[in-house]
């Protein structure tokens, strides 16, 4: 089974997917930020390592600030033409699959896959899935300001995306974007949204907080999350794997 544009694929996870000698070569657009780029790359690369199989990657560094600000202007064809150019490169670089490790810039994610001359594995559609999967009726976000007000641009229509208040919004936001400038997070952080997750799921009943931006994973790990939460980037993450390993015969 190949990936389909705009979707992930549909497969055993990563742990179930046997080794191939010729993994799909990925094409990541990096830089949207830094840290999130840097938690893909060394993640996908520890899992291909234990599968003994040698990973094939291509990188290009796409400009965050031109981004965020296509994003937040709420300019999703712009956006998209700015990402597909990036696509475009990584196919000349022989990429197979492209992906983007950041939720903002799939607020065009639909256009992008139209303009895309690469399979594209859409992390808004593996969050989708997983909310499915784990019966996941009612929720909040933690991403950028522009992730958590757009309602995951509509990706999540079986779930109830309960608001933060302005200042828990706030909060969030600019914690996340303290994340992205800096890539690196202090206890301080990681006790105050903790508490505010755990404060949103008591308070308006919640299955669960989406952690819903990439950068998230400096501050939230498997043992570090002391509540019901989807992480996105995980999930990404076993997407991409599953499409780079599938079996498949080089197009290069």
């Amino acid at each position: 089974m190949t990936a389909t544009r705009g979707a992930p694929s549909q497969t055993a996870p990563p742990s179930e997917v046997g080794s191939s000698p010729h993994p799909r070569t990925l094409g990541l657009v990096a830089g949207l930020g830094v840290a999130a780029s840097t938690h893909y790359y060394r993640e996908i690369v520890r899992a291909c390592t234990a599968r003994n199989v040698v990973p094939d990657i291509v990188l290009i560094h796409a400009d965050v600030t031109h981004t965020l600000r296509l994003a937040a202007a709420g300019q999703s064809s712009e956006l998209a033409d700015y990402l597909a150019a990036i696509f475009h490169r990584l196919a000349l670089a022989g990429a197979q699959i492209a992906a983007i490790p950041a939720i903002t810039p799939h607020l065009c994610a639909a256009e992008l896959a139209q303009r895309s001359p690469l399979p594209f594995i859409n992390i808004l559609d593996t969050l989708a899935h997983e909310a499915r999967l784990r019966n996941i009726h009612r929720a909040a976000i933690f991403g950028t300001r522009a992730v958590m007000q757009s309602n995951l641009f509509g990706a999540l229509p079986e779930v109830e995306l309960i608001q933060s208040t302005p200042d828990e919004t706030t909060l969030i936001h600019t914690t996340y974007l303290n994340l992205v400038n800096t890539a690196s997070a202090t206890p301080q952080q990681h006790a105050a949204l903790t508490s505010l997750a755990q404060t949103l799921i008591a308070r308006e009943r919640l299955d669960a907080i989406l952690l819903a931006g990439t950068e998230l994973s400096l501050l939230f790990t498997p043992a570090s999350t002391p509540f019901p939460h989807l992480d996105a980037a995980r999930l990404h993450i076993d997407a991409i794997l599953n499409a780079m390993l599938e079996p498949a015969t080089r197009t290069k």
